[in-house]
Parts: structure tokens; C-alpha cells; sequence
């Protein structure tokens, strides 16, 4: 006899940036199907930018995600720079990572402290867990503001930064204002360790998944803003051969785009885990101790990823202090370059994983065409196959229990659905 149907509704999903809602169907006690319902508007973007300028690129771009502004003015820069033939300084270079590095350390600070541990520690909110934690919370507010005094250095102000430019920056810091955060940043060095191996004693729930991780990856640095799109079956290629092995597909249950691999009609993982996974050997001596000492080299569980996101922290501590340690003095703040038609594709790493854009400009140095794929859509449909897979264990729970499970799980993923829509409602309907 078929059960009585059921159905559950969590109107939004806390402590993740944007709305959507996730949509359960049982029947008989199996799962029949999920549906990750993302439902804000499409924000256009990509159309938005057709005609514009292309110096106007980046700070259009940026305003995407008021988490990871810098990713998408990373990856807007590259791709035009490559489709103009222009090609940064070393000095230029090296700012721009440690700028890569401040949003890092804001956003995983934010995500580990804020909106992850609550859930390994029974809270509802980190506001809720600050009164048995005080210190934690203060410490990982302290992180979070070390990422934006590098934004507000460096980008010019802490949110939607406006000094990142094609061909480098429009004004570079000077030394001093560089020395001045080394001994914050030494302090939070320090504390990232701390963190990291805090949160590796968490329970965390025996689930482990078969996953394709794909990540930028370089031979001589832990990859951030340049290197091949690596998979771990070996695909090794660069960022102007993403359509040729990953598509984007609409599905009828969500106004963002999924993708799946090629050549093998499966979806993949993009984000820390994947990065440490695939890049372990490129980490900072700090951060790749802790690796080897907390995540193994087997791991593929996705609640694990708050572990990668600590060594990610501890990673970017240790090269932001490489860098301010050095000073580096840039007598040039942007490299000139002539309008020319041209195509450009690139790709870099935010927080939650690989991003890329490609450009085509006219003769005049206007956009002809945009395409931006971010790392949340292109992990939806990982989401929901992990979904399929870790509910049945609990899909004779309670209704606010599943609900809760399910939150649990996407929550690990650090999802920016703004990002994916240019979660969580949950609504399981027994049957």
C-alpha cells in the first residue's frame, strides 16, 4: 500500500547567498526525484554587457556577487587581455594574487565561521552560536576583515572593488601601505592553522561519492588566477577549450543553467575540495602540512569541504605575507594595448570554484559577445546527485529532519545562487 502523501516546505534556505528551493518527490519510501528549484530572475549579464566598453567590463562584472566580486573581475581581465594580446608585468601579476587572495580569505572566513560550523555544532545562525563560542566568531570576523583590507588596498574599496583594470590596475598601492597589514596577517596565519584544525575534529556524517574534480591547475603555484582546466581523469586543457568538453544545459526546474562534462554526460565538482584534491602539491608549506596531516588524499566526502576551505585560508595567510613581506614596487600601473578584434577566454578560481568568461571585442573595444559560466551552476547538478544518494539514509525521518539533512548538504557546497542566475525552500511531496 502507498503511504500517505507528505509534503514539506522550508520557505528559504539560511546562511547561503540567494534564493531558491529544493523540491523532493517520494514515493513508497524511495526517492523519485530532486529538484534543485532555483528561482530568482535571470540577470542577463551577459546581454547587459553586449556594446559596452570593454574597460566597463570589469566593474559590471563585479557586481554579480557581492561575495566574490574579485573572481569576476579576475577572469573579465584575463579573457580581454588575452583576446587584445596583452600580457601584465610580474609585479602586476603578483598583485593581482594577492588580491585573489583577500577574497579568499574574506569569503572562506565567512562561510567556515559564520554559516558552516553552526551546523556541525548545533546552532540555527552563527549570531545563535556566538553566545557559546564568542572567541571563534570574533576570530573569524577578525579573518574576514584581513580579506577586505587587502580589497579596500588593493581594489580600491572593500565591496564591489573598483580599481581592477584591463592591462592591471588604475593605481597601485604603495609599499608602505603593503607592510603596514604584515603583522594582521601574520596574527591570522596563525589563527588559520587554528581554525583548520578545529573544524577537523567535526562529526562529520559518513558519506562519500565517486566525484569528477575539475580545477584550474599550475605547475609552479597553487592555481588562483592562470593554469589548465584539469580533471581527475587527466583531461589536461586550456580555458579556451571549455565548450569543447563542458556544456551548459537548461532544465525546466530552475532559471540557472547546469553542466555536465562532454564526454561523459556527468556532472563534476568544482571548489576547495576539488582544488586540494587535484593541487595538494602546490600548496604553501603550512597549508599542504595540514593537508597531509587532515584530508585525505582518498577524501571525497562534501562536508569535508569546510576542511578544504581552512587549508585554502592557511594557503592564501601564507602567500599574502610572501608578497606584503616583499613589497613589491610596480613603477607602471597598467600596460597599454591597442582595440583590435579579437576572442579571449580565461578562467580562475573563486572561492567556490572554477569561473570562466570569454570575450569577443570589435575593432572598436566594444563587446561583441559575453559568456560567463560560474561555479555554483556548474555545481547544481552535483548538488542534486549527492542529494539523491545521502536522503534515502534518512528518508524515514521526520519532514523537518529531511529538511534539515538536505540543508546541511547544500550548505556544504557554499552555493552564490545569485551567481548561478544570470536555496532554500524544500518541498518533499510523499506519494
Amino acid at each position: 500500500m502507498s503511504e500517505t502523501p507528505r509534503t514539506i516546505r522550508v520557505e528559504a534556505l539560511a546562511r547561503v547567498e540567494g534564493e531558491g528551493a529544493l523540491n523532493l518527490r517520494v514515493r513508497d519510501g524511495k526517492i523519485e526525484a530532486v529538484e534543485l528549484n532555483i528561482y530568482e530572475p535571470p540577470r542577463l549579464f551577459e546581454a547587459l554587457l553586449r556594446g559596452r566598453a570593454l574597460e566597463e567590463v570589469p566593474d559590471i562584472t563585479a557586481r554579480i556577487c557581492g561575495i566574490c566580486p574579485v573572481a569576476y573581475q579576475m577572469s573579465s581581465v584575463h579573457a580581454l587581455e588575452r583576446a587584445l594580446g596583452v600580457t601584465v608585468s610580474p609585479e602586476l601579476r603578483q598583485l593581482r594574487r594577492l588580491l585573489y587572495c583577500g577574497e579568499w580569505i574574506e569569503s572562506h572566513a565567512l562561510h567556515v565561521h559564520l554559516l558552516h560550523v553552526p551546523d556541525f555544532l548545533g546552532y540555527d545562525s552563527g549570531l545563535a552560536m556566538a553566545a557559546d563560542f564568542p572567541d571563534e566568531v570574533q576570530r573569524g570576523l577578525r579573518l574576514k576583515k584581513h580579506g577586505s583590507q587587502l580589497l579596500d588596498v588593493l581594489g580600491g574599496r572593500a565591496v564591489h572593488p573598483i580599481n581592477v583594470a584591463v592591462g592591471g590596475f588604475y593605481r597601485v598601492p604603495r609599499a608602505s601601505e603593503l607592510a603596514a597589514l604584515v603583522p594582521d596577517f601574520e596574527w591570522g596565519l596563525q589563527a588559520a592553522i587554528n581554525v583548520t584544525r578545529w573544524v577537523s575534529d567535526f562529526d562529520f556524517p559518513t558519506f562519500e561519492r565517486p566525484y569528477d574534480f575539475v580545477a584550474l591547475s599550475h605547475p609552479d603555484e597553487y592555481a588562483m588566477c592562470e593554469g589548465n582546466i584539469c580533471t581527475s581523469d587527466g583531461l589536461a586543457i586550456d580555458a579556451a577549450q571549455f565548450a569543447e568538453h563542458f556544456r551548459e544545459q537548461q532544465v525546466p526546474h530552475s532559471t540557472a543553467l547546469q553542466a555536465v562534462r562532454i564526454e561523459t554526460g556527468a556532472t563534476y565538482l568544482v571548489g576547495p575540495l576539488a582544488r586540494v584534491q587535484l593541487n595538494r602539491r602546490q600548496l604553501m608549506s603550512e597549508a599542504r602540512q595540514l593537508a597531509d596531516d587532515l584530508l585525505e588524499r582518498s577524501c571525497a566526502n562534501p562536508f569535508k569541504s569546510i576542511v578544504a576551505r581552512g587549508i585554502e585560508i592557511v594557503h592564501a595567510y601564507e602567500e599574502a605575507l610572501s608578497i606584503l613581506r616583499g613589497s613589491p614596487a610596480c613603477g607602471q600601473s597598467r600596460m597599454p594595448y591597442d582595440y583590435r578584434e579579437g576572442d579571449g577566454a580565461a578562467a580562475t578560481e573563486a572561492p567556490r570554484g572554477l569561473l570562466y568568461h570569454r570575450y569577443r571585442v570589435d575593432a572598436e573595444g566594444r563587446v561583441a559577445a559575453a559568456d560567463i559560466v560560474p561555479p555554483t551552476s556548474q555545481n547544481q547538478g552535483q548538488i542534486e546527485d549527492d542529494l539523491r544518494h545521502f536522503l534515502p539514509a534518512v528518508i524515514d525521518a521526520s519532514d523537518d529532519e529531511i529538511a534539515d539533512a538536505a540543508e546541511r548538504l547544500v550548505r556544504s557546497y557554499d552555493p552564490c545562487i545569485s551567481c548561478a542566475t544570470h536555496f532554500l525552500r524544500v518541498k518533499v511531496e510523499r506519494q
